[in-house]
């Protein structure tokens, strides 16, 4: 796992700042605290900070071919480098180290931007092609490593593993983009393509760029995506079984290091099923890692413990105060823009712990998605069966004269939240759905923003985040549509970002086999009703585990990284909260409705309104705003 950063001169003749480039590379020391180097030619620059997984003696980067005419920088792991060095060694290769860095330049040396359709792996690179004349940059099929990039008005073109490594550029300006700040305060999070700043892009996940000297226009392109195509009708018990096949093999894929690898444990039906695989595999332990809360309600490390005694790991496990509040200005700066999501918390939490046993973790993430397991996927099917008996023109005016009268009870559980349902049935499956995973619905965020801010959006929405991917999906069934704008928008977005930067900030390797790009194709491929099946998500995912897991591990209600919010905001953060509200730096910005920004914090502290999760965007908004100043 490493960091990577350069500055590419579109122009072809400029000679690189190498000041600027260290700054570049020094601001992610974190992600490679093991070496760091620079490689600078006319007109490119290029830099690298390694933690060193595989090959420690010999994979130093940025790395050349032998006749030096390419040159590439990587982060991450491509996990089937070993069949590749073979099959390019008979192809006439000479290797001088056994590291997958290599393995990837000569890939691409033999087969060009085609290497991408034989990689398996999670990876941001760039590779400099002086014959070509080209800069070719990619990120893996669904986001694991990021990459951020920004075309500067002078010609050069930038670009990072952080999105603090490029603002670290004095050409470029720290200009909010009014879209992005929409967006966050809809899903808590930037969805891809853009970052909060004008300018500034992360390249999406299963694209590429090619850049051509002389050439000044960035037309990232898609080279994989989901196809959720139907699949040969299988018995539930031959899909059980291949199922459980194809997670040995991704799981045992992802095992090789020449470090010390764990896993994460949660307790939860994912991680625990990495770590009884890992076992089928490993004759030594498994190294696992686990945090619990002080507060019962909060607290799930005795099924973590069962897992770990069945498959006698080495576990590791840790009791975190539920008053754990003392990192929200350190999420700040990881993140380098405004993130909502609140278990960022615990997540550092388990990294910070990991590290102290292990340099490369395995992590459950990815099951949710491919096989609906959220809950969130029960609410918009129960939706849609309502609406699939409904017509539409009789719908949407009785539903959502409803939501207009009914009144709001964030208070309540989901399922009586009547107002919200009412305002989702109102709406089609894109719509419903993005009202139910947004963390600030639309009715709250016209009362947020002032009425110059509005002004300055001109018009949009959120919405059209959905809409545009929704365009592209391979599929009109309601649950795998939804599981597809998952996939491009709070995978990446969210779950991919907090595990990358919680890690990365203490320089640990977090590997997802439940994303291995293969393994997630072959899941699109299942029909819809053994995912969701009888009401149960991950209905399939589970059954096929049965022999693995308990029935408690399997089967309980799901939990998940939560954290007493609304408690924090009423009580320790409160003054925290007040400040933020009041703050120059996020009054002066004009985004906000100063009146009803106060209201909403003071009903909240009094109890009378639960806010919590539109406060806690504010408050790490104003969190990022501060710390982007001083930076």
């Amino acid at each position: 796992m490493c960091g990577i950063v350069g500055i590419f001169d579109t122009q072809g003749s400029r000679e690189i700042d190498r000041a600027a480039l260290g700054r570049m590379n020094e601001s992610q020391h974190h992600r490679g605290p093991d070496e760091g180097e620079l490689y600078l030619e006319p007109a490119l620059g290029m830099g690298h900070r390694r933690l060193s997984v595989i090959d420690p003696a010999s994979g130093q980067q940025p790395i050349r071919n032998a006749a030096g005419d390419v040159v590439m920088v990587f982060n991450g792991e491509i996990y089937n480098y070993r069949e590749l060095r073979e099959e390019l060694i008979g192809l006439g290769f000479a290797f001088r180290t056994r590291s997958d860095s290599e393995v990837l330049l000569h890939a691409y040396q033999a087969w060009g931007r085609d290497c991408l359709q034989r990689l398996r792996g999670m990876f941001a690179f760039a590779i400099w092609d002086r014959k070509a004349q080209t800069l070719f940059l990619a990120r893996d099929h669904v986001g694991v490593k990021p990459m951020f990039w920004s075309l500067l008005p002078n010609g050069l073109f930038v670009f990072g593993s952080e999105l603090k490594s490029i603002m670290t550029h004095p050409e470029l300006p720290r200009k909010l983009n009014p879209r992005s700040v929409e967006d966050y305060f809809a899903f808590g999070y930037v969805p891809e393509p853009n970052t909060i700043f004008h300018g500034a892009y992360k390249l999406a996940p299963g694209h590429s760029i090619v850049l051509k000297v002389g050439e000044r226009e960035v037309k990232p392109q898609r080279y994989w995506d989901l196809s959720f195509k139907p699949g040969p009708q299988k018995s539930l018990q031959e899909v059980e079984q291949e199922l459980v096949a194809r997670v040995q093999e991704c799981v045992q894929s992802q095992m090789v290091a020449d470090v010390p690898l764990g896993a994460f444990l949660s307790g939860g039906v994912d991680s625990s099923a990495v770590v009884a695989m890992m076992a089928q595999h490993n004759p030594d332990p498994v190294v696992t890692c686990s945090i619990g809360f002080d507060d019962p309600e909060y607290d799930e490390s005795k099924y973590a413990s069962e897992v770990a005694t069945r498959y006698r790991t080495t576990h590791h496990a840790e009791i975190v105060d539920k008053d754990d509040y003392g990192l929200v200005d350190t999420l700040g700066r990881l993140y380098d823009e405004p993130f909502a999501d609140s278990s960022a918390i615990p997540t550092y939490r388990v990294c910070q712990l990991a590290r102290k046993h292990v340099t490369v973790a395995l992590s459950g993430d990815g099951g949710d998605e491919s096989f609906a397991g959220y809950r969130r996927y029960r609410f918009a099917m129960a939706e849609q069966r309502v609406r699939d008996k409904i017509p539409s023109s009789l719908r949407k005016p009785v539903f959502g004269t409803l939501g207009k009268l009914y009144p709001k009870a964030d208070w309540a559980p989901r399922v009586l939240r009547a107002k919200t349902t009412f305002e989702a049935l109102a709406r089609d499956t894109v719509e419903g759905y993005f009202h139910g995973v947004s963390k600030m619905p639309d009715r709250v965020r016209a009362q947020l923003f002032s009425d110059g801010f509005k002004r300055e959006l001109q018009g949009y929405g959120a919405i059209e985040v959905f809409h545009r991917h929704a365009a592209n999906s391979p599929t009109d069934d309601p649950l795998s549509l939804i599981q597809y704008l998952d996939f491009k928008t709070w995978l990446p977005g969210d779950i991919l970002t907090k595990v990358d930067r919680a890690s990365m900030a203490h320089s640990l390797e977090v590997r997802v086999p439940l994303l291995d790009h293969t393994f997630i194709e072959w899941a699109s491929t299942l029909p819809p009703d053994i995912k969701l099946g009888g009401g149960e998500g991950k209905y399939i995912f589970k059954k096929s585990l049965e022999p693995f897991l308990s029935h408690d591990v399997l089967y309980r209600a799901k939990k998940g990284f939560s954290i007493p919010l609304a408690a924090w905001l009423r009580g320790p953060l409160r003054d925290k909260l007040r400040a933020a509200v009041a703050s120059p730096q996020l009054l002066d910005t004009g985004i906000f409705n100063e009146r009803y920004l106060r209201e909403m914090a003071e009903q909240h502290i009094a109890g009378t309104s639960d806010h919590s999760a539109a406060l806690w965007q504010v408050l790490m908004f104003e969190t990022f705003l501060r710390v982007s100043a001083n930076a």
